[in-house]
């Protein structure tokens, strides 16, 4: 079987190269083809991934800078691109702070713009995998990873899946927390919006109890960001995302008082590391692995206490993106059945919504039953309360983007902006449009 990483510039390709060639791997891979368009960044990825210790396991590995060709034979293709580069990102976050709103990558006015640069590539993207390799599964790891996801739908059609780790490494810990296996669960969301609503093991339901727990919420991340008095009342874990529409005023006065953003924290930590990979090639790995350590130490950082220690990186292979998409791949591939928290479309296989209150068209992330080729959401508890107005809340804001994105108009943009919950004023929303196009050289589009 072939992979193809899409955006193999980027820092997760040595993570899914060194999960393949595990001997415990539970898909085997005969090639996996790196294509990115930047070639000083593939080389460097290529010398990275080259230095991996080779086992009995390893694919053939491959690299290009022709999309079809790295296409040509492919089973999965794997995506994680970002058009505009970091330098987008840092322009994303500084704007809306500006104005007054969260800049945050995913969330919010920045998660928009985002969006709206990214969804014309990764549709033409799209369009190339259905003409070179049309049976491939393609595997989304591109952010807002449901908006991308949904708006290529109607290229791809079931063959496309959006992957987020956030709500399966909860799950992953709750399980070591309470030193027993998962066995049920019920989460319901979109991307980087969503609640896990109950946890069974071989005892039964276990959420009350860790909930009422101060010493097991201390060792929960997205506890510890929220509040456990707020978790308690919310009968329930949110997804770490959460933590900007449940504290927005601390979030934004954090990320004011900041000395840098996250974005431009990673500009100033790519850049460190392709200079000194590029200088001192054969300590391209060790620079790789330093990069990823301070790369973590800094996620979410405005969300968390200064004296928060970073948490320990996982194993390779078992958790993370990495771990994810080796399960995706094994599960498609008919090696036994898998329960996934994945991006699909909110449909049965009758047509009716799996997630009440949201259309059938729109992608929701919900426990999907991995299988012989097939995805199929597992059925969920019916969101209620303010769980339920926030979802159509932001799946509305989705919807618009997308509609925005395909038609190329700026007006649908700018009512996304403006009834985005965290979007305070129709004014501030065009004033965010206006900044976006004149610093995006990629919406241009947008008239």
């Amino acid at each position: 079987m072939k992979l193809t990483f899409i955006g193999a510039g980027g820092f997760r390709v040595p993570l899914i190269y060194q999960a393949a060639t595990q001997d415990t791997v539970p898909v085997r891979l005969d090639e996996i083809a790196l294509f990115d368009p930047d070639e000083t960044h593939l080389a460097v990825m290529k010398t990275v991934v080259s230095e991996l210790p080779a086992t009995p396991a390893a694919p053939r590995l491959t690299w290009t800078t022709d999309l079809d060709e790295a296409l040509q034979g492919a089973d999965f293709v794997f995506c994680s691109i970002r058009v505009g580069g970091t330098a987008g990102r840092v322009l994303d976050e500084r704007i809306a702070l500006g104005l007054g709103v969260l800049g945050q990558e995913t969330t919010g006015p920045g998660g928009i713009a985002y969006a709206l640069r990214t969804i014309p590539a990764m549709r033409a993207i799209a369009a190339r995998v259905r003409a070179v390799c049309p049976d491939a599964f393609f595997i989304n790891f591109t952010n807002p990873a449901g908006i991308i996801t949904e708006s290529l739908i109607p290229l791809l059609g079931d063959r496309v899946v959006g992957v987020c780790d956030t709500p399966i490494g909860l799950l992953r810990r709750l399980g070591r927390l309470l030193g027993e296996t998962v066995t049920g669960y019920d989460y319901v969301g979109l991307n980087h919006l969503g609640w896990l609503r109950s946890v069974q093991t071989a005892r039964g339901e276990v959420l009350p109890e860790i909930l009422a727990s101060d010493a097991r919420l201390a060792q929960i991340e997205e506890a510890r960001m929220v509040g456990f008095d707020w978790v308690r009342q919310l009968g329930a874990l949110p997804n770490e995302y959460l933590y900007y529409y449940y504290h927005t005023r601390e979030a934004i006065a954090s990320l004011l008082a900041a000395p840098q953003t996250r974005g431009e924290a990673i500009v100033a930590n790519q850049t460190a590391f392709f200079e000194r990979a590029a200088a001192e090639p054969a300590r391209a790995l060790t620079t790789w692995y330093e990069t990823i350590r301070q790369r973590e130490a800094t996620y979410m950082a405005e969300a968390k206490p200064a004296d928060e220690p970073a948490a320990p990186p996982e194993a390779v292979g078992e958790g993370g993106y990495q771990g994810v998409a080796m399960a995706i791949m094994a599960a498609l591939s008919g090696s036994g059945p898998a329960t996934i928290i994945l991006n699909r479309p909110n449909r049965r296989p009758d047509g009716h919504p799996v997630v009440a209150g949201l259309p059938p068209d729109a992608v929701v992330e919900i426990p999907c039953r991995v299988e012989n080729g097939a995805i199929l959401p597992r059925p969920v508890a019916p969101p209620t309360g303010h769980m339920q107005g926030l979802l159509q809340s932001v799946k509305a804001v989705e919807q618009l983007t997308i509609a925005a994105a395909t038609a190329g108009s700026a007006g649908l943009a700018w009512q996304a902006l403006a009834v985005h919950p965290l979007v305070d004023s129709v004014g501030i929303a065009r004033q965010l449009l206006d900044t976006y196009r004149a610093a995006h050289p990629q919406l241009s589009y947008l008239v």
